[in-house]
């Protein structure tokens, strides 16, 4: 029987793997070899919908995982099964499931592996002698299956000190900060949560997923979560997470003694034994090792000035303009305070109008901005919520004496802020609701608002808002240089000839772009030059305007590269020829060596870059090779596009190379390469312009940086979602979305004046210089 399906009886198969089958590891794996008698085991991550070849065939593809050796660089690989055994296990394969395969053929991948995958592929099919065995959970097999089915795989979990760059692992730690799921720039939503474990390491996981259920459900700093599949990055020196392919999660409440029950939108996962051990374990060590919050903080407790947390329920919302929408809460207590009502049309205001009336003394509006407004739409009347980081604020009319009470969740993420809704399952909600029943809303309705003594209440301030006074005083940029400078107001700075240097502090209070992708550009240094990066399809074309052109024979093989050729298998029968750079006339290792290559796509340089060091897109002319149009790039290295000057440069031929090749251990630099080739290399760099302002004036400063100021490389940003996401929480920091300017951080940095002639007027500019972001920040 080519698919089988086993049964486990108390850990072990009640029908054995066949006695001659002995298993492979991954890592061994050759092409060409004979694994008649070879068995690979591992777990199903992923798996692709079943298909048909052009010629009828049923094609099926799963990728599958070492679950022995998760810490691995290379840990899994694409299983390609055809015919009937491809239709056969489409119907009862599922993620999560052991599968193991014995008489299938290794073939080599003709370009680089994908992330932790391995660069060859396994295909099986009933022709090829194929036996394919399958562990499934107890009780999911269709009646009409003709075998059991077993316990679910035991996993491993990785320890966070000892997470390695590169792999995909799974692991538990106790969540130390966390932002609730938000819309990042592009259609997916994005989650941002810090881990700890007793290890005492820290691991900040970026979580992305278009669909809003597949991230991690957590409602509080202290709650615990299990990551499968989750890809571990090195940058800065940090360990990072990120989602990848088969990414899985779930979580538990962090409180010692509390129920272990998992939160998933799952039907399917796996739970053994043992983890309920090492929850405990990580809740007790998390009571006494994590400062955790207690309880949300109720309306009746709220002060000026605060920043809290809020479990409520909505009773009513309504659309006030493009940037701001209303929440109507309450959790059954009063605020001690009159409280804002904001304007809005009856009939735009959703919710129950008899029930809104009941509660309109013990209802507040909150005000939510920017970023947080599409969920706050798609709530639904009577849901529990919990809102992050609200910002109590008082405030007062213009022709009003009497101060009042506004509740505001600012733009953007920074310290949590953000909107969660819980289930009614949720043992906070469950004590809230009981809560609200008990509420008469009858003694509601002839209630009167308190009145309240400004002076006592500003006579009592808490140690939560010293700290924030504080930080309205601390500087969110840090100084590099010129210590000895004193600062300067602005209103003297404008006041002032060019050009000088000035030490100034100062608020962001608008900054442009406001996309901030659209602030990265290419800088020429020697003509002074700016001009927009150029997209994909700009670079598509140039390489679909030159596989035209068939590479020429005669330029292959020579001293000091080996050329490789083939045709495409498409309809234009394109020609395609890589050149690998020898040294000593030999070959080098793939991450030592630099290529050439004629006639390739976009999306087949992009998997060379991720093989080879350095990857040169060429076209063939009568005596050499020479570099694409400089509207290309004319290197690619890792996942980024150097381009050269095209008023600038004068590009020479492609044999100009072979001197950085004969040297001992070419570095293969691209300062170097653009020098031998004739090329002013073009440098990324962030232009941005900041309105900043003081006491005395307001005054805009350009910035003119390549990674200095965020910490963050300009020609790394635009291929990176994590850096991009780190970029804007930055901004969001130095000029937080929604407030007003009092609120405001101070910036301390340095700025230079200088003068700008043309035929008509000389006007002065300014540029900040020597300043980054404090590390702290984000």
């Amino acid at each position: 029987m080519p698919v089988q399906l086993l049964k486990i009886i108390e850990g072990q198969s009640e029908t054995p793997l066949p006695s001659h089958l002995q298993k492979e590891d991954l890592k061994h794996l050759q092409e060409g070899c004979d694994y008649t008698n070879k068995y690979i085991q591992g777990i199903v991550t992923l798996s692709y919908p079943l298909t048909k070849l052009r010629d009828g065939t049923d094609f099926f593809k799963i990728v599958v995982q070492d679950s022995d050796n998760l810490c691995s660089q290379i840990n899994s690989i694409n299983v390609f099964m055809y015919g009937k055994m491809a239709e056969d296990c489409a119907k009862i394969i599922r993620h999560g499931e052991t599968f193991i395969v014995a008489g299938f053929k290794v073939i080599k991948l003709p370009t680089e592996r994908e992330d932790a995958r391995h660069d060859c592929h396994l295909e099986v099919s009933e022709e090829a002698g194929s036996t394919i065995y399958i562990y499934t959970k107890p009780g999911t097999t269709a009646a009409s299956e003709t075998a059991s089915v077993s316990v679910a795989p035991k996993y491993v979990y990785t320890p966070l000190n000892h997470l390695k760059d590169g792999t995909v692992v799974n692991l538990y730690g106790v969540v130390k900060f966390f932002k609730p799921p938000y819309i990042s720039k592009g259609t997916d939503y994005c989650s941002i949560v810090t881990l700890v474990d007793q290890s005492n390491v820290k691991l900040t996981c970026s979580l992305f997923s278009g669909n809003l259920d597949f991230l991690p459900k957590i409602y509080k700093v202290g709650d615990i979560v299990r990551f499968h599949r989750i890809k571990i990055r090195e940058y800065n020196g940090q360990m990072q997470g990120i989602t990848s392919g088969g990414f899985a999660s779930l979580t538990f409440d962090g409180t010692v003694g509390a129920p272990v029950v998992p939160r998933t939108s799952s039907r399917v996962y796996t739970f053994m034994d043992e983890e309920q051990k090492t929850i405990e374990e990580l809740r007790i060590w998390a009571a006494s090792n994590i400062s955790i919050s207690g309880p949300a903080t109720k309306l009746s407790g709220v002060q000026p000035m605060l920043f809290f947390d809020l479990t409520c329920q909505l009773v009513g919302k309504a659309k006030v303009d493009g940037s701001s929408f209303l929440l109507k809460v309450w959790d059954g207590t009063e605020c001690p305070y009159p409280t804002w009502k904001v304007p809005v049309e009856a009939k735009d205001l959703e919710g129950e109008k008899v029930l809104l009336h009941q509660l309109r003394n013990l209802a507040v509006d909150i005000l939510v901005y920017d970023n947080h407004v599409q969920l706050a739409e798609s709530l639904k009347i009577g849901s529990f919520l919990r809102i992050y980081s609200i910002h109590a604020k008082e405030a007062s009319a213009d022709n009003e004496d009497v101060s009042h009470m506004e509740f505001h969740l600012h733009g953007g993420t920074c310290y949590g802020r953000g909107i969660g809704v819980l289930p009614e399952s949720n043992p906070d909600v469950k004590e809230l609701k009981e809560f609200l029943e008990s509420v008469t809303l009858t003694d509601s309705q002839n209630m009167e608002s308190c009145s309240m003594d400004i002076d006592s209440t500003f006579g009592n301030v808490t140690d939560l808002e010293l700290h924030l006074q504080r930080c309205q005083q601390l500087s969110v940029t840090v100084l590099t240089d010129h210590q000895d400078l004193s600062n300067t107001e602005l209103k003297t700075i404008t006041n002032s000839a060019a050009p000088q240097q000035y030490r100034i502090r100062a608020k962001l209070r608008t900054y442009k772009p406001q996309k901030l992708h659209q602030s990265v550009k290419l800088h020429c240094s020697k003509c002074n030059s700016l001009q927009e990066v150029p997209d994909r399809d700009d670079f598509d074309f140039i390489l679909h305007g030159s596989a035209g052109t068939a590479p020429n024979p005669e330029l292959h093989n020579t001293s000091w590269y080996e050329s490789v050729t083939w045709t495409a298998q498409e309809q234009k029968q394109r020609k395609v020829a890589i050149h690998f750079v020898k040294r000593d006339e030999m070959l080098q290792h793939p991450e030592d060596t630099l290529i050439m290559i004629e006639g390739g796509t976009l999306k087949e340089i992009w998997k060379l870059t991720k093989r080879f060091k350095c990857v040169i897109p060429v076209r063939s002319t009568e005596d050499d090779l020479e570099l694409l149009d400089l509207s290309a790039p004319f290197l690619l290295k890792g996942n980024v596009k150097y381009y050269g000057c095209k008023q600038c440069s004068t590009p020479k031929p492609m044999k100009n190379l072979s001197s950085i090749a004969a040297e001992q251990q070419p570095s293969w630099e691209p300062t170097e390469i653009a020098q031998v080739l004739g090329i002013e290399l073009l440098q990324y760099v962030f232009i941005m312009k900041f309105t900043l302002v003081d006491e005395t004036g307001s005054l805009n400063a350009y910035l003119f940086d390549d990674e200095k100021f965020f910490q963050i490389p300009a020609s790394e940003i635009l291929t990176s979602n994590f850096l991009q996401q780190k970029m804007q929480m930055t901004m969001n920091a130095l000029c937080p979305p929604g407030r007003k300017l009092g609120d405001l951080p101070w910036l301390e940095c340095f700025i230079k004046s200088y003068n700008v002639r043309d035929a008509m007027k000389n006007q002065v500019y300014y540029q900040i210089f020597d300043t980054t972001v404090a590390e702290d920040v984000v």
